[in-house]
Order: C-alpha cells, then sequence, then structure tokens
C-alpha cells in the first residue's frame, strides 16, 4: 500500500485520530462511508417513517446481495443477511437433520459457540462429534480428516480462523475432501472475511458465515450467510416467516427456493446498508491489496514480540493472517489489556474456554490478541511494542 493510500484510508477512518486499534478481530473501526450509510437511513427513517424509508431505499438495499455475492464470488441467491454470524451459522447448522450415528467432524480449535451447538445436537439426536487432530504445524491434519471418513459422517465443520490466534485451516483442501466424499461442508469464516481473499468456489463449502463487525469494518449486529444453491433446495432452517415461506393454504405453505429462506422480516436495514456500503469498500481497496498490508504489519508485529522481554508468540499453522496471540510472563492477559487501555491501545483476551480443546491442550489460561487492519501504521506497532517494554519491566523482580 502506497504512502498516499494509506494516508487516505487514515483520514477516512475517524477513530484513527482516537486510539491504536489493534482490536479488528474483536470489531474494526467503521471507516465514514458506512457510518454515513447507518446515519443517512436512521435520518430517513426518522423523517417518513421505518416502512416507507425502507420502501424508498429498495434497491440500495437489494444491492447488498450484489456486492457480497461479487465478494465470495458466488450468486446472489445464494446470499442471506442474518443479524450476526453465529446466528448465520446457527441457522444453518440447525437446518441440517441429523439421525442418531451420524458423526459431526471439526477442528481441535474450534469456536465454543460452533461447539456448544454440536453437544447439543448431539444430545438430542444421538449424533456424535468427533476432532479432527492437528498436524506438525498446528492446523487441520488433511491426511488425518481423510482417514476419519465413513459412511456416518454427515458434516465437516470448522473455523476458518480460530478465535484465540493467527493460524488459517487449510479451508481449500478441507473442501475438496468434502466435495469428492458427498459430505456436507460449513466453513465458519468469521475472522477470515475481510482480511482474506475468501471464494466459496475455491474453497467449496456448503455453507459460510461472516460477520460485518470484524475485518470488513461494517457494524456490529450483522452477518452474512452464504448457501451453496444446490443445497439449499435440500434443507428447511430451524424457523419460518412470511419473509422466508407463504402460507398458501390452510395447512399448507411454500419455502422460498433462495437463500433468504434463512432470513427473517424484520431486520436492521440500517446495519444492512452498512454492511453493504463496508463490502463495496473493501472492494474497491482490492482484497489481495489489504491482504498483503495485513500480512506485513502481522509479520513486522510477530518479530518485535521476540524481542521484547517475557513476551510469547502463540501464533501456530503454516499460513498466518492478521491475528497476532500472545502472552507476557508475569502479567495476566487481562492485566495486560487494561494498561494498554490507559495508553489508548486496544486488543482483546481470549480466555481458555473460548476455545477450550486447542487451549487446554496447550496448557493456556488465556492469549492477549492484537489484530492488526490496512490503516494501521508501523510506527504504531513500534509504539505498541515501546508500551509491552515498559509493562515488562514493571513486572520484573527486584
Amino acid at each position: 500500500m502506497k504512502p498516499n493510500q494509506l494516508k487516505r484510508a487514515r483520514s477516512e477512518t475517524p477513530g484513527c485520530n482516537q486510539v491504536l486499534h489493534f482490536n479488528n478481530a474483536g470489531s474494526s473501526l467503521m471507516p465514514e462511508p458506512v457510518i454515513e450509510a447507518m446515519l443517512d437511513h436512521l435520518e430517513l427513517e426518522a423523517r417518513i417513517g421505518g416502512y416507507e424509508a425502507a420502501a424508498q431505499e429498495d434497491a440500495r438495499l437489494e444491492r447488498f446481495y450484489d456486492v457480497t455475492a461479487q465478494l465470495l464470488n458466488c450468486g446472489r441467491d445464494e446470499i442471506a443477511f442474518v443479524e450476526n454470524a453465529t446466528r448465520a451459522w446457527d441457522m444453518a447448522f440447525y437446518a441440517i437433520p441429523f439421525q442418531p450415528g451420524d458423526r459431526i467432524l471439526t477442528a481441535q480449535a474450534e469456536y465454543a459457540s460452533n461447539y456448544i451447538a454440536y453437544l447439543q445436537v448431539a444430545r438430542k439426536t444421538g449424533a456424535k462429534v468427533d476432532v479432527i487432530p492437528n498436524d506438525d504445524h498446528g492446523q487441520i491434519c488433511v491426511e488425518q480428516l481423510k482417514a476419519m471418513l465413513d459412511e456416518r459422517v454427515k458434516l465437516i465443520a470448522i473455523t476458518h480462523v480460530p478465535t484465540n490466534g493467527g493460524l488459517v485451516n487449510p479451508a481449500a483442501e478441507i473442501g475438496a475432501i468434502a466435495r469428492s466424499a458427498g459430505i456436507l461442508y460449513l466453513l465458519d469464516a468469521c475472522q477470515s472475511v475481510g482480511q482474506l481473499p475468501v471464494d466459496v468456489q475455491k474453497i467449496g463449502c456448503d455453507f459460510l458465515s461472516a460477520t460485518g463487525r470484524k475485518f470488513l469494518r461494517g457494524p456490529r449486529g450483522t452477518g452474512i450467510l452464504y448457501v451453496r444453491r444446490e443445497v439449499c433446495q435440500q434443507l428447511e432452517p430451524p424457523f419460518l416467516d412470511l419473509h422466508s415461506a407463504t402460507w398458501t393454504a390452510h395447512d399448507q405453505y411454500v419455502i422460498r427456493p433462495d437463500a433468504r429462506r434463512f432470513e427473517n422480516w424484520e431486520m436492521n436495514l440500517a446495519g444492512k446498508l452498512g454492511l453493504a456500503a463496508a463490502v463495496e469498500y473493501a472492494l474497491a481497496w482490492g482484497l489481495e491489496t489489504i491482504a498483503e498490508r495485513i500480512q506485513l504489519l502481522a509479520t513486522k508485529l510477530r518479530d518485535g514480540l521476540k524481542q521484547v522481554a517475557g513476551a510469547t508468540v502463540l501464533d501456530l499453522g503454516r499460513q498466518r493472517c492478521g491475528i497476532v496471540s500472545f502472552c507476557l510472563a508475569g502479567v495476566s492477559g487481562n492485566d495486560v489489556k487494561k494498561r494498554l487501555a490507559r495508553q489508548q491501545i486496544n486488543v482483546s483476551v481470549s480466555p481458555q474456554r473460548f476455545t477450550l480443546l486447542d487451549m487446554q491442550q496447550r496448557q493456556l489460561e488465556h492469549v492477549v490478541r492484537a489484530s492488526v487492519h490496512y490503516y494501521n501504521t508501523e510506527q504504531e506497532i513500534e509504539r505498541f511494542l515501546q508500551v509491552l517494554r515498559t509493562i515488562a519491566v514493571e513486572v520484573e523482580p527486584t
């Protein structure tokens, strides 16, 4: 990214004047076009009414499906707008009709919300949850996955980028295995969409869930669900309303044919417009350009952390992304976060319960998560490292 491009990105991000934001895997700083899209719609609702504003802005609201389809390389009929990524994932997962003996294959570093859902369905249906071992790099071992396949495997469900570190699981390799075996494949791309190019055709997933608030730089309370066209026709969502289905007779209804069968009628339209603006903004910068810039910054941050006394970088994986996880000897994760916050520096902390299997195996109680985006600077990394050095000195035994 050229200096003038970085200057523009920061000038269009009001939050850059307030904080050093390394919590982009939590919620990124929104750019002005996203803020304006939301405020304009809220003001319109206030002036003419919510229903009337929706009717007036119908074309712009429909554009969400076009730009998101472009982002993920799919058809607009394969996209649904959902109130958050967890609910998007839930709508896909709970639509799958599991039976006793069915197997769900998932990752060692699977996110708590997803794993809790596996356990609930397993208890209700008699299905079984099996964990795919990691390889020597700490990512899903595709050879072990192949060895685990049998006629009982109903679903392969993994997180593309786990919440507690920077590894990127080999999603496309897993997709090729799933497609060859005729097994459904659900990808949680909550932390990859927006920081990496994500192409559902290359990955080969049947479902993909993503959020607006993280690397897409959209508003909170917005999510995306992709459902492959051929699979969509086979699944009935866990609940329906008059948007997702039509009441056709006293005892009959017809579910709409596209992915919007996974939506519901009432939704945050200002948020939907904000997310559409965020997707357009990302596309305008280019996902390859974004990924290259994030990779450069994340590598610089990891290298710098290795020079901070007491700091240990904890990221696994052959491929790594913009999430940098670490711990600082003698200081709890929450204390690190609080000390950084006093300097207007934002990070987050992932406790063990968020990725229980992975962190128990690695004997980690918590990790500090610093996540960079393309609008961050090398100077911010140097300032971040200097504050960490100060914290490390303060806790050194005398």
